[in-house]
């Protein structure tokens, strides 16, 4: 099955890796050649890596799973708010703040507090709050929306995670992987694979690439999540619980 096209891939800038000096070594097998310095990525094993991931993700999504998307680099941020949102995906867009994955109480009281203060602001309570109050709360309600707005409905664990860049958000890699949960990432010359569950290799700084690419998985969750929901409609049909 092939998702997408050597030709799409180069128009998007996926093959371009970063300078040789700069590469990593454990990137060698996923490396074609190298041009003007620059490290030029084996798109044939990028659409290989982006068929398993795809396949990966519909399984995951078919079981009710949740999926996390990480992505605060600057290039990344729109894209990943703006796909996570048409998939009905949770995100993280900001600073990764640690114990995300491997403290989740900690989290799930975060997150409902959050809720807390979408919902006094629904009912009306928060306009009848004294300005003292108010503005404290406002400060507290402020941050609370910026780092937790894309998770604050995950009432658990995900069931996978696609990080944009391994190494700006390595904290996020670090938790999932102590936490047993598989991994889809993009990884450019200059990253480590070895231990990433499903590695895509791909240019992770240009925002084509990182589009086309995050979009891919999109489809893959969304795709799952109609055959969940018609498993799930067939078992309420037939009488189950």
């Amino acid at each position: 099955m092939e998702l997408v096209s050597i030709e799409k891939l180069i128009h998007a800038g996926v093959h371009f890796g970063h300078r040789t000096k700069r590469w990593n070594p454990k990137m060698a097998k996923y490396i074609f050649s190298k041009k003007n310095r620059v490290h030029i990525i084996d798109l044939r094993q990028t659409q290989e890596a982006l068929r398993r991931a795809y396949e990966a993700v519909v399984h995951i999504a078919e079981q009710g799973k949740g999926i996390l998307y990480v992505g605060t680099k600057k290039q990344s941020k729109d894209i990943i708010k703006e796909e996570a949102n048409r998939g009905n995906i949770f995100y993280i867009t900001e600073r990764w703040l640690g114990g995300l994955l491997t403290n989740f109480d900690v989290l799930s009281q975060r997150t409902g507090r959050l809720r807390e203060f979408e919902q006094m602001k629904e009912d009306g309570r928060w306009a009848l709050l004294p300005k003292k109050e108010l503005s404290r709360l406002g400060r507290r309600y402020t941050r609370l929306s910026k780092y937790f707005e894309g998770i604050k409905d995950m009432d658990r664990l995900p069931g996978l995670v696609y990080i944009v860049d391994i190494n700006k958000d390595d904290t996020a890699l670090r938790e999932a992987q102590r936490m047993e949960i598989p991994v889809i990432a993009i990884v450019d010359t200059n990253v480590d694979p070895t231990n990433i569950t499903y590695p895509i290799p791909a240019n992770d700084d240009s925002i084509r690439s990182i589009s086309l690419i995050t979009k891919i998985v999109t489809d893959a969750v969304m795709e799952g999540r109609k055959g969940f929901e018609t498993e799930e409609k067939e078992a309420y049909g037939s009488g189950e619980n």
